[in-house]
């Protein structure tokens, strides 16, 4: 007993073989009984190892229960002829070749004409067909985009990769904003040189500049402005853009993927789609903002729109958009508000610039009825298959 009590699996191999009656144990002594009879599972065992296989009887589901054999479902189907089958085949059968399909060269030179047509039973369900479908996610990316093409905006475009200065400074963030660490943003290891006119920037940001605006007070740092970063939001695009840019009318957009230190989850990722707008002309103002918001959303199929005040660090004053779901109740889609002076100011722009975001994810989930955001970036062929096509708007 000492010698298999050295093994690592001895305690589990005795228990069953006491249990099988296989052995006895007297003082510490194992001794080989010879003269217990096979169990179920033996038998089961026995079968499969001389047929390959075993059908289903004693012993079997405890086989499947441990994990020691695979069940598979075999399904047998017997054809036999009916009384009118018989009767036909009594009466001789004058078999002649029909034809399904009709080839070109059939048509072209009229041999379809000698040709007997099988019959066709229009109430039957043709094969179903799977032709190539646009992944549903990339629709609705693609539905936003002529929604806002439709609206008089034209479509911007920005590399992933921005300097902190243009996704953080150039929006008046402060360099020590909590959404700056690492937690939070990916850093590069890459610098890029701060681009013309960067003091104006800087000054606001110690002093608020030419501005009736204090700033964040301190020492602005241009190293932490050069360091490069994938880009937290689209709000970097617009502010670019409206450098170019800067008198009006300005009617612009941009669909992107942005990019947060996120902990992965169902309604979290690392990468994902925003949309960004901006506005920029004479005497617009806040009512305005809110009109463009309801008139897309309302496109969107999101009849019931309302409005919360909210905070970001570079519009003022600000507000989170809400649409109702049935079932669902109102859910929050972004933020929007009217860019501050100390973000304008900087670039020479003079007018009032109305500006908003959309987390695009949020509104496909609520879209597709999903409740797992990852869904949406896996080729899930199934599902993409059987996901409705629809290409027009709700």
């Amino acid at each position: 007993m000492r010698d298999l009590q050295a093994h690592p699996l001895a305690k589990i191999a005795v228990g069953w073989m006491r249990k099988k009656g296989w052995v006895t144990i007297r003082d510490g002594v194992v001794q080989k009984t010879g003269n217990a009879a096979p169990g179920p599972d033996e038998t089961v065992f026995a079968r499969i190892s001389e047929n390959g296989s075993a059908e289903d009887g004693p012993g079997v589901a405890d086989l499947l229960r441990r994990g020691l054999v695979e069940e598979e479902e075999t399904v047998t189907y017997t054809v036999s002829i009916t009384p009118l089958g018989c009767n036909l085949l009594a009466g001789g059968l004058d078999l002649e070749e029909e034809a399904g399909t009709l080839t070109r060269d059939q048509i072209l030179s009229g041999a379809w004409r000698d040709l007997s047509l099988r019959r066709y039973d229009v109430t039957k369900l043709p094969r179903r067909a799977y032709p190539g479908k646009v992944h549903p996610y990339q629709r609705l990316l693609d539905e936003m985009r002529r929604i806002l093409l439709d609206m008089g905006f034209t479509e911007m475009a920005g590399g992933i990769v921005q300097s902190s200065f243009w996704n953080f400074d150039a929006l008046f963030q402060p360099q020590d904003h909590p959404a700056r660490e690492m937690q939070d943003t990916f850093f590069l290891g890459e610098r890029w040189p701060l681009p013309a006119g960067y003091e104006r920037v800087r000054d606001m940001h110690e002093h608020g500049g030419e501005t009736s605006s204090a700033g964040w007070g301190g020492t602005w740092s241009a190293a932490k402005a050069e360091q490069c970063v994938l880009r937290t939001h689209t709000t970097g695009l617009s502010i670019q853009h409206l450098a170019k840019h800067p008198r009006p009318p300005v009617r612009a957009f941009c669909i992107g993927r942005v990019y947060r230190r996120e902990a992965v989850d169902p309604t979290h990722l690392a990468e994902f789609e925003q949309l960004e707008g901006i506005v920029m002309d004479e005497g617009v103002n806040f009512r305005h903002l809110l009109g463009f918001l309801k008139e897309f959303y309302a496109k969107m199929g999101f009849e019931k729109v309302r409005f919360r005040p909210g905070y970001f660090p570079y519009t003022e004053p600000s507000v989170e958009p809400e649409v109702y779901v049935e079932n669902l109740g109102w859910v929050e889609l972004g933020g929007a508000g009217i860019f501050r002076q100390e973000v304008t100011a900087p670039f020479g722009i003079e007018h009032p610039v109305l500006a908003w975001g959309l987390g695009i994810s949020r509104v496909a989930m609520l879209r597709l009825g999903l409740r797992d955001l990852r869904h949406l970036y896996r080729s899930d062929v199934e599902w993409i298959r059987e996901t409705p096509t629809y290409g027009g708007r709700r």
